[in-house]
């Protein structure tokens, strides 16, 4: 009972920051991402009755135990829903760097949910992948589609699900990500959907979310960046507003964050047309069309203090290998 999966992270036009329900991870608003094609997760999951727990490696080394308990609360759910009760040994690679706000939880868990839906003999459908992977992470809800998606955010499990809203070629679009640190985040994205609850800023995050979820929509239909990019530096300033005003405040920015988005601005001021975003971390995603890219790439790589650049275009879904 051995099953293989590959899924692509994804970049968050609008985000989602805080939760209604923790336990199914029922989001307060609805998001849109872009699933990309070169930071991705392939995960192969075996389970065998002679397994006495649940084994994981991550790119060839044995996961710490709370890496290993969350993936096996996610193949309960599996299991669960098979009548097998079988341990499971996991092993999972990506070509990205892990807990620097790069999603590498969204392609993890789209991945192990695909590969073990498929080892345990379940038939399911993508809504229902896109369901059973957000109870391990949110933002994996969205990685089960390729090219651009939208999470409902609903109201209970049945409800919260992702829908593809493009395919990959509607738009050739870049996601570059300048990579300024790639040590793991000291607090979890979780922790950090918990606290924004005490934020006095969440309602007003979530009133402009509202606002601008149909103008990215249209964005996407229209291919307008013009229209879209405002939309995306707007809502991560946002989101990063409640984290740095919650209790405890979070602050995953570092002063190379800033310097990047200064930069940005000066960019575009001069005629190069790019924006940017940042998850839950310290490194900048900028977003161009392809005909920008090499030039935006040459400018990102120029500046000493950016270790790495990844690239990515829009990518397919989950994949079984």
């Amino acid at each position: 009972m051995r099953a293989r999966a590959n899924a692509g992270a994804n970049i968050a036009f609008i985000k989602y920051w805080g939760v209604r329900d923790p336990e199914f991870n029922i989001p307060l608003n609805d998001s849109v991402s872009m699933t990309l094609d070169a930071a991705r997760t392939t995960t192969e999951v075996e389970f065998s009755p002679r397994l006495d727990a649940d084994e994981l490696t991550i790119n060839g080394q044995p996961a710490f135990s709370a890496a290993r308990a969350r993936v096996s609360r996610h193949l309960d759910l599996l299991r669960e829903r098979a009548g097998v009760p079988w341990r499971a040994r996991v092993d999972s690679w990506n070509t990205f760097p892990m807990g620097a706000g790069l999603a590498s939880s969204a392609a993890a868990f789209a991945a192990l949910t695909a590969a073990a839906a498929v080892a345990l003999g379940l038939r399911l459908s993508e809504r229902e992948l896109s369901r059973l992977a957000r109870r391990g992470s949110g933002s994996a809800a969205r990685s089960i589609y390729g090219g651009y998606v939208w999470w409902h955010a609903g109201h209970d499990d049945a409800s919260s699900f992702a829908e593809p809203l493009a395919p990959p070629d509607h738009w050739d679009l870049r996601d570059i990500v300048a990579v300024v640190a790639e040590e793991e985040k000291a607090v979890s994205s979780a922790e950090g959907h918990r606290l924004a609850h005490t934020s006095p800023f969440l309602e007003a995050r979530l009133a402009q979310v509202e606002r601008l979820l149909p103008r990215v929509r249209r964005a996407i239909q229209q291919r307008d960046l013009t229209l879209l990019g405002p939309c995306l530096e707007a809502d991560a300033l946002a989101m990063h507003f409640v984290m740095m005003s919650s209790t405890p405040p979070l602050f995953y920015w570092a002063p190379e964050t800033v310097a990047l988005i200064k930069a940005v601005h000066a960019w575009r001021d001069g005629g190069l047309p790019v924006y940017f975003t940042i998850d839950a971390g310290p490194n900048v995603h900028l977003i161009c069309e392809a005909a920008d890219a090499e030039r935006v790439i040459a400018r990102v790589r120029a500046l000493d203090y950016v270790r790495s650049v990844i690239v990515s275009g829009s990518g397919e879904g989950v994949v079984l290998e």
